[in-house]
């Protein structure tokens, strides 16, 4: 193993919109900043994924100044607070959690529900929220926002190189959306790793990252097909979830760079 680096960092504000690729990012009690603070619900108040809504994937996103911006092809772009006004609070649902959450309006629900043809409303998590982690893996202190369970994703490149190598058309980093990225090791030497110093920050690698169908919607199209779940499926199965990229609990808050030396300080 050469020296590890952090070769790439992601954020996804609106959780299941297409990913941010950044340089730095301030860490905070949630994970990256503004990282999956904003969510689609249904009318129920169930959450919308990619699983759901493939269609989410050709929304773009990015953050300038003090908005979120919003963009998809056809659509003007959408231009909300990073700080939202005060919205109606709403009960939503992620998986088996409630949870509540502050509503953004009714100009951001028309143009989601409209560009992706059934009706949505976008909800934030302000900073007097707090979503517990899994105790299972987690302490009390650890927190996150609107993620599937966990606030950071960290996947090797040479995993992916791995993966590519036996695929017959490769794909990119941004089908298994990791918020870190790191190079300088071999295939899945991430799966060994227990704590991490990156910066002044340390890690906690608490779980492995189970995949879903959402490795199989092409991020540019938007349309599904078998891989690289398949492939996945035949050698990184373990009972009846396929494993790819560890997730990360964080200690404390600090900066993050790419660039920035990885220390193993447990595990390898």
């Amino acid at each position: 193993m050469g020296e590890l680096i952090l070769s790439g960092l992601y954020g996804y504000p609106v959780k299941s919109l297409a990913g941010i690729p950044l340089q730095h990012s301030t860490v905070d009690r949630y994970g990256l900043m503004y990282d999956r603070r904003w969510m689609l619900v249904d009318p129920e108040g169930e959450f919308l994924s990619q699983r759901r809504v493939p269609r989410m994937a050709l929304i773009g996103q990015r953050i300038a100044g003090d908005e979120l911006i919003l963009n998809a092809v056809g659509r003007h772009e959408l231009h909300l607070p990073l700080v939202p006004e005060s919205g109606a609070w709403r009960e939503v649902r992620i998986w088996d959690e409630n949870c509540k959450a502050q509503g953004c309006g009714a100009e951001a629900d028309a143009w989601l529900s409209e560009f992706l043809g059934q009706p949505c409303r976008l909800v934030f998590m302000p900073e007097s929220l707090s979503r517990r982690v899994d105790p299972d893996y987690a302490s009390e202190t650890d927190q996150t926002a609107f993620s599937d369970g966990f606030p950071l994703m960290l996947l090797s490149e040479a995993s992916l190189a791995e993966l590519n190598g036996r695929l017959q058309a490769p794909v990119s980093m941004n089908r298994f959306r990791p918020n870190l990225v790191v190079s300088g090791c071999e295939p899945f030497d991430e799966d060994g790793w227990q704590r991490l110093r990156i910066g002044e920050m340390t890690f906690r690698v608490v779980k492995p990252c189970s995949r879903c169908i959402i490795t199989t919607i092409d991020p540019a199209t938007a349309e599904r097909g078998d891989e690289p779940l398949k492939t996945l499926s035949a050698y990184r199965r373990r009972g009846n979830k396929v494993y790819f990229g560890q997730n990360l609990l964080h200690d404390g808050s600090g900066r993050l760079g790419v660039g920035m030396r990885v220390e193993v300080l447990e595990g390898g």
